[in-house]
């Protein structure tokens, strides 16, 4: 498929409609894929966006080419001396924290038999307590702030289980289950926190784990549309619970997936 980053007329159509002006987002886990595209999109919307990575590279290349109210930052969101660091710097250069976008994750496939500790310890570390980090130190900045909107990144995982996806599918599960939590503690705050579910996007990451055979099976046989997601359509749906368009929905569950979940076979 061709590579996920939008054309230029196609940000303008999105920036006519939804303005995130005067709004400061961080979004984590993207120097490429569905976190490069928020950013994307973010920016062009008119939001100043700090955004995280662990590939530096890729990162500072994307700041470099959006330039203005764009800065990256390495950061392993499993590392919580570096939240706490990253919240207060941002505070500090712009004085509130009005988005946050939890999208760093890591994808593997084992069977839970074949499945080493470590490896589902690494999942749970940047999938879940990188969310759950992410949360307990930037829900205290958007109460100084007077409220904010949180995205969280699950996937179709987090509602149903997939062959040889154990490790994963836990934690999906547990992104979803944190955010209703965190949806009903800080909604007095006006702190908006809901779960995006995407189904199988093509992204450097599935790339990474899905030869183009098993690409095909899941466009052909899983997905309603026939074809896989592409990176900046979940980006779309993250700038709209970011925006003030979605100001009565929190503590919910958004899938795009293609019509994946409507096969009763899922």
């Amino acid at each position: 498929m061709s590579e996920e980053i939008p054309n230029t007329s196609a940000l303008t159509s999105v920036a006519d409609n939804v303005s995130l002006a005067g709004k400061v987002a961080i979004v984590t886990g993207a120097a490429r894929g569905m976190g490069a595209c928020t950013v994307r999109r973010f920016h062009e919307c008119g939001a100043t966006v700090v955004f995280t990575d662990i590939l530096d590279d890729d990162g500072k290349a994307l700041a470099d080419e959006l330039g203005d109210r764009v800065a990256f930052i390495h950061h392993d969101v499993a590392d919580e001396s570096g939240w706490v660091d990253l919240v207060v710097e941002t505070e500090r250069q712009h004085g509130h924290i009005d988005v946050l976008v939890n999208n760093a994750g890591i994808l593997k496939f084992n069977s839970i038999v074949d499945t080493p500790l470590e490896e589902l310890q690494l999942l749970l570390n940047v999938n879940l307590i990188g969310t759950f980090l992410g949360m307990k130190h930037v829900i205290p900045a958007m109460k100084r702030a007077g409220g904010g909107s949180i995205v969280n990144l699950s996937s179709t995982e987090g509602l149903g289980g997939t062959l040889f996806c154990g490790a994963y599918t836990a934690t999906k599960f547990g992104v979803r289950g944190i955010t209703k939590v965190a949806a009903i503690e800080n909604g007095a705050d006006k702190i908006r926190v809901n779960s995006v579910h995407p189904g199988g996007i093509d992204t450097p990451m599935t790339r990474a784990v899905m030869g183009q055979e098993g690409r095909d099976y899941v466009a052909k046989h899983v997905h309603g549309l026939k074809r896989m997601g592409e990176a900046d359509e979940i980006a779309k749906l993250i700038v709209f619970l970011a925006s003030d368009l979605s100001s009565y929905c929190t503590g919910a569950e958004f899938v795009i997936d293609g019509g994946a979940t409507a096969n009763a076979g899922f």
